[in-house]
């Protein structure tokens, strides 16, 4: 596949400003481990190709296993993941498909017994970012096989 264009040549301050944002999210104290699979999952469902095999690798650079990895895909009938990570995929998967799952008070209710009220903001700000880079990497044909594009 052919990249259309690239954003950091195209656009450079814009898109450094939100690989900032990026960097700052990742920075807000919540696990690394479980943004790498809150990541993956809104990059499975979007299908970024580029996206998902970056951060299944960083996933495991995390210390996530092979089978936690795999299985994200697959975690509502998964017995692997914790009920803080299942809350999370839930708010995730809902989110990133907002205009047809909406975001329920059930699956509300479930984030909100597992993430503090900051907590929250720094996911929903993580799923955000997440969405916006899929959309940049599938939207451009973007994709880097040695885990990811650079400017």
């Amino acid at each position: 596949m052919t990249p259309r264009i690239n954003p950091y040549a195209a656009a450079p301050e814009m898109v450094q400003a939100f690989l900032t944002l990026s960097n700052k999210v990742m920075e807000s104290g919540l696990e690394k481990p479980l943004l790498e699979l809150v990541k993956i999952r809104s990059s499975q469902i979007n299908g970024c190709a580029n996206c998902i095999n970056m951060h299944t690798f960083e996933a495991r650079q995390a210390g996530e296993t092979e089978q936690r990895v795999h299985l994200v895909a697959a975690w509502h009938e998964a017995p692997c993941y914790t009920d803080r990570e299942r809350a999370a995929l839930a708010w995730t998967e809902h989110l990133t498909l907002i205009a047809d799952k909406r975001a329920p008070d059930d699956v509300y209710a479930a984030l909100d017994a597992q993430f503090s009220k900051e907590e929250q903001v720094k996911l929903t700000m993580m799923i955000n970012v997440i969405n916006g880079w899929n959309r940049l990497a599938v939207g451009f044909n973007l994709f880097d096989p040695n885990l990811g594009w650079k400017a």
